[in-house]
């Protein structure tokens, strides 16, 4: 594994470099005021609501948005509906899955927050419980009374570890990895809801179909591209996205399945937590965020980890392929700039975009570029090959896609021979065999009874009445 996983590690730019006396960042939030600061620090540290604070994660993230963020105006609303209710007039005739429901809304940064939080829950908590299970088994199994820091000794009594009962650090963990996990969620959050263009940008449905203006309006800015077209093709964009979610229903739940199976392997290096309570001191924030990225998590995946990392790729892959090509069908010869835009959206995705730091920062995968150029050739070739129907109709059941292989040759997936090939047309099939049966049937009749009927010694006995 490159990255720590989510929560964990470090800074995703250089110039997101914490304060080393306010790590988690939470001075924006109550003030630099050492005795308000600590007893704030005191309050969070009692959340028992899950591996993550989200409490905590929602004020850093509005802290963050506080001062670049504005409301949405009714203009904006407007021209956001006129263009999802156009993409969908665009994209009815180059595939089969129909429009997913209204137009898309207009979302300010902390609308977006507010509006996918609930997703990213379920998408995170389930890394962030394994995390926090993994360091309370370590600690509970590489530190004795012997071995304890003096602040932590200190700080149980005398009756030491005993005095705490069975699995002593698990409740310690909890509120330390709810406090650490609840900071840097709020971060990155803060981080994307500045970036996303819409509510399927980072490749997983977060909810109700948006786009965000005020991002547009960033993106757009230097592109030499007009507004209304920018605003057109992202639309675009985010109505194939909703299109396939939509429709695809068990989508959603295969790209969850495969970050709660990466999540199921996470482990914790043992020798590492020993290097790290050497120096542990439980009231210093900085010295508890030290700790946990000191290379506790820098484990090789195991094979069932790598299954689910290839997996997930694979799927988000198969999904970015699939909407670039559909939008560039509906777009390419009606939008003026459509492969200039195509273009700077796939560049977006190569530097970096949304999609890839979430999944950098959640289980460590680092989304490779080339492999979406592949997916989207392997839906072209699908298409010339099955028509839009005979493509689409892949999305029915999981076992129907290509797999990682599939994307290192897609004509030779999709082309004669290929598992992807036209599929065979059984009504035809079956009845060419059946005429050839009884064409078979009768001359093997004719044969042995001639063509008056009788059989080779005379009529047919006729039976018993």
């Amino acid at each position: 594994m490159t990255r720590p996983p989510f929560g964990f590690g470090g800074p995703d730019r250089p110039d997101d470099e914490p304060d080393p006396n306010d790590p988690f960042g939470l001075s924006k939030m109550f003030g630099a005021g050492g005795a308000d600061l600590f007893g704030q620090l005191q309050r969070l540290m009692s959340w028992s609501g899950g591996p993550v604070n989200w409490d905590l994660a929602r004020e850093v993230a509005d802290a963050a948005l506080k001062e670049n963020d504005r409301p949405v105006t009714a203009q904006e609303t407007r021209e956001i509906a006129d263009a999802g209710r156009l993409a969908d007039l665009w994209l009815d005739p180059v595939t089969t899955l129909p429009a997913a429901g209204p137009e898309p809304a207009a979302w300010s940064r902390t609308g977006w927050l507010e509006g996918t939080t609930a997703a990213w829950k379920q998408l995170i908590d389930p890394v962030a419980g394994r995390v926090t299970e993994a360091m309370g088994k370590a600690l509970e199994q590489g530190l004795t009374g012997d071995n304890l820091p003096p602040e932590i000794a200190g700080m149980l009594g005398p009756s030491g570890l005993a005095g705490l009962g069975p699995n002593p650090f698990a409740g310690v963990m909890q509120q330390i990895g709810g406090l650490v996990f609840g900071a840097q969620v709020g971060q990155a959050l803060g981080a994307l809801a500045g970036e996303v263009l819409g509510t399927t940008e980072v490749g997983i449905p977060l909810g109700r179909s948006a786009l965000l203006p005020a991002n547009i309006a960033a993106f757009a800015d230097g592109l030499e591209v007009p507004l209304d077209e920018v605003r057109l093709y992202l639309a675009l964009r985010e109505a194939a996205h909703q299109r396939l979610f939509v429709h695809v229903p068990w989508l959603k739940a295969h790209l969850y399945d495969a970050v709660d199976a990466y999540a199921r392997g996470i482990e914790v290096d043992p020798a590492a937590i020993e290097r790290a309570v050497g120096s542990f001191d439980p009231t210093s924030p900085e010295a508890v965020q030290e700790a946990f990225a000191s290379g506790m998590f820098e484990l090789e995946p195991t094979a069932a980890q790598q299954a689910a990392l290839s997996r997930l790729e694979t799927a988000l892959a198969l999904v970015e392929g699939w909407v670039d090509l559909v939008v560039d069908a509906a777009a390419s010869k009606t939008l003026p700039h459509a492969v200039q835009l195509r273009e700077t959206v796939r560049r977006r995705r190569a530097t970096g975009g949304p999609a890839e730091q979430t999944f950098a920062t959640l289980v460590g995968l680092e989304l490779r570029p080339r492999r979406l150029r592949e997916a989207a050739a392997l839906w072209a070739a699908l298409t010339e090959a099955r028509g839009i129907g005979g493509r689409d109709g892949l999305w029915m059941h999981p076992d129907l896609l290509p797999g990682p292989s599939d994307l290192d040759d897609p004509t030779a997936w999709s082309g004669p021979g290929g598992r992807g090939r036209p599929a065979t047309d059984w009504d035809a099939g079956l009845r060419a065999l059946d005429k050839d049966f009884d064409g078979k049937l009768d001359d093997d009749a004719a044969s042995a009874y001639g063509e008056d009927g009788d059989g080779p010694d005379g009529p047919p006995t006729q039976g018993p009445a």
